[in-house]
């Protein structure tokens, strides 16, 4: 089955309005995530993975696959590194479309979301330690600027406001949800 008119516009969009050379990340820890899109019976889904309850950050938190840089790697490099370590995508299985802004999160990390394209038929296999498990959640749903909402939590006495946005039984909030909202805020901008 072959992708949706919008879905294609949207994936022309995108590599006109993303950046295609990895971003400078400075003033933190530098990190990467890929933002995985692939076709599910039809149409596009992002991939998410669940962390383990039993890492020592974030447990149980819905992201993209993604990591810290290593000495010497750009963040396309580092996210597509990570991708295959944590859910055994081959790097050649993926077609970069383009890095959104990078997003500071309250842990001190400086985040370089790539978006890109999984081929058709790519094998997956999640690393049991990173992942617990891994779902696909439609693009369209995240495109709906009425899907999010603003949440606020204390954090060492402080009051920080975050997005999150709903998936079924599902709850993808703090820097994953805002990577997802910025890019549901450039295809809007952008007429998409």
């Amino acid at each position: 089955m072959g992708m949706a008119r919008d879905e294609a516009l949207f994936l022309r969009r995108m590599r006109a309005a993303l950046a295609a050379t990895p971003p400078a990340l400075r003033q933190g820890r530098p990190a990467a995530v890929l933002m995985p899109l692939l076709m599910v019976e039809g149409g596009l889904h992002f991939l998410f993975t669940v962390r383990p309850l039993s890492m020592p950050t974030h447990a149980g938190d819905i992201c993209f696959p993604g990591g810290s840089l290593r000495t010497g790697e750009d963040a396309r490099a580092a996210a597509l590194r990570e991708a295959r370590e944590e859910v055994g995508l081959a790097p050649e299985q993926v077609t970069p479309l383009g890095f959104l802004p990078p997003r500071r999160t309250g842990s001190g990390h400086v985040i370089a979301p790539l978006l890109g394209l999984v081929a058709a038929g790519a094998s997956l296999s999640p690393c049991p330690r990173e992942v617990a498990e891994m779902f696909t959640a439609p693009l369209a749903h995240f495109l709906d600027a009425a899907n999010y909402a603003r949440e606020e939590m204390t954090v060492r006495g402080q009051r920080r406001a975050y997005w999150v946005v709903r998936w079924r039984d599902r709850r993808i909030w703090g820097a994953t949800a805002g990577m997802l909202k910025r890019l549901q805020e450039l295809a809007r901008d952008d007429g998409g």
